[in-house]
């Protein structure tokens, strides 16, 4: 039997049969509920920055760099009314996002008004005709236009729906 020992026959004069153990239970690490950090940690994926630099130098697929931005963090400067705020001094009008805090600061300043939404949510809500531009201050800005966004959408239809 598990946690204690068996003795066959019965316990000798003076000797008594070992209490049963509980099993042993996991430690808990910062209060009810959280698990201790396995030893070996599943690697993190590529943040947006990185998988941005990666896919501008060739060095990451269209659809890796699809997925890493669909579950991305993005953000995105905005007025005084919801919604994104599009640039149409350009080709086709684009919206401008960028891939952290820092690089949106770089652009618009300090003191600019932000929301933060996922890639996913990006690809989900922007509007038919419109592209975008990731970090147009940084060193390697990706500008999508519509037809590559047209293109995003469909990806993900595929992933989502088969």
């Amino acid at each position: 039997m598990y946690g204690y020992e068996q003795h066959v026959g019965g316990a000798a004069p003076g000797q008594s049969y070992a209490q049963p153990q509980p099993p042993p239970q996991q430690q808990m690490a910062g209060g009810y509920g959280q698990q201790q950090a396995p030893l070996y940690p599943e690697p993190s994926p590529p943040s947006l920055a990185d998988a941005v630099r990666a896919f501008t130098t060739g060095s990451m697929a269209a659809e890796d760099f699809q997925q890493i931005f669909a579950t991305s963090k993005v953000y995105c400067p905005r007025g005084d009314n919801p919604g994104f705020l599009a640039l149409h001094n350009t080709q086709q009008p684009v919206i401008p996002m960028f891939t952290s805090l820092k690089e949106l600061r770089r652009y618009a300043g300090k003191e600019s008004k932000y929301f933060v939404i996922t890639g996913a949510e990006v690809i989900d809500l922007l509007p038919t005709g419109y592209g975008f531009v990731l970090d147009m201050e940084g060193d390697h800005r990706m500008v999508f236009d519509a037809k590559a966004v047209e293109q995003m959408v469909d990806f993900a239809m595929r992933r989502m729906y088969g």
